[in-house]
């Protein structure tokens, strides 16, 4: 009997202090997280190959113009909960980044001039008709997440801007070519993150490092880099199953809320 408690006490003192991961090693698990970015959700392949409709890249802008509105929220989560003020002095750079600060009109400015180079109209996309539940339900998930969390937690969960910039080299180098009908000043947002995305990941990555010093800590953060990533993947189930399978919610009433764009 004694041996047995001995050997489960083992087992969970091990559980407990298993060794922290070196940091190259962290960083490397952190990266591996790529794999599951939404850049390979069906949505966006067909997207990034030519295969959408103008509908699907419609439906795309206008749902994804909720997540762009929600960042400034988020990283202003996160600057109330960070008593570190050189951190904040450098993380209200996202903020002004989408908000806009003097001659700058913002992110959020550019998504909507992106908006109408896809043919829909700046009040459409304001008014945020087209907005899918699930969407709504994702991006308002990863914002509670932000104001709930450590402000550690939540700058980690940023890195997903890991792997952006490859996704938005795809729309500047493919989307030209494959749809011409797209006026060329909707690719000023992309053109403008690649530009922050460096500065605002290698911000983000220095800090979950230095946090992460344990290997409990270690492997919290890797589940919330997960979360956002789920945060991310679900915003496209909902565009897949509304814009690519023609049901959207309330598909089969009569009467009930329309997200349907163009028809």
């Amino acid at each position: 009997m004694n041996n047995d408690n001995n050997h489960t006490d083992n087992a969970s003192m091990s559980a407990v202090d298993k060794p922290a991961w070196q940091r190259g090693e962290f960083e490397t698990l952190l990266r591996e997280k790529g794999e599951l970015y939404h850049i390979h959700h069906p949505y966006h392949v067909a997207m990034n190959s030519g295969k959408s409709t103008k509908q699907q890249i419609q439906a795309w802008v206008a749902n994804r113009y909720y997540y762009q509105i929600n960042i400034p929220l988020k990283d202003a989560a996160i600057m109330a909960n960070c008593s570190d003020q050189m951190v904040r002095r450098q993380w209200v750079k996202r903020i002004l980044d989408h908000d806009g600060i003097d001659s700058d009109a913002g992110g959020i400015e550019a998504w909507l001039r992106l908006a109408e180079a896809v043919g829909l109209s700046r009040d459409q996309v304001i008014s945020q008709q087209y907005v899918l539940p699930s969407v709504r339900f994702a991006v308002d998930a990863y914002v509670n997440f932000a104001r709930g969390a450590t402000w550690q937690e939540a700058a980690g969960s940023s890195l997903t801007e890991l792997f952006a910039p490859v996704i938005h080299r795809q729309r500047l180098n493919h989307w030209p070519e494959f749809y011409p009908w797209i006026e060329t000043q909707g690719y000023d947002y992309f053109r403008q993150r690649l530009g922050e995305v460096n500065r605002d990941l290698e911000h983000g990555l220095a800090i979950t490092l230095d946090y992460c010093q344990t290997r409990q800590r270690q492997e919290k953060m890797l589940n919330i880099l997960q979360f956002k990533l789920d945060i991310l993947w679900t915003m496209l189930d909902a565009m897949q199953l509304a814009y690519v399978h023609a049901e959207p919610p309330y598909h089969n009433l009569t009467q009930g809320p329309y997200y349907v764009i163009g028809e």
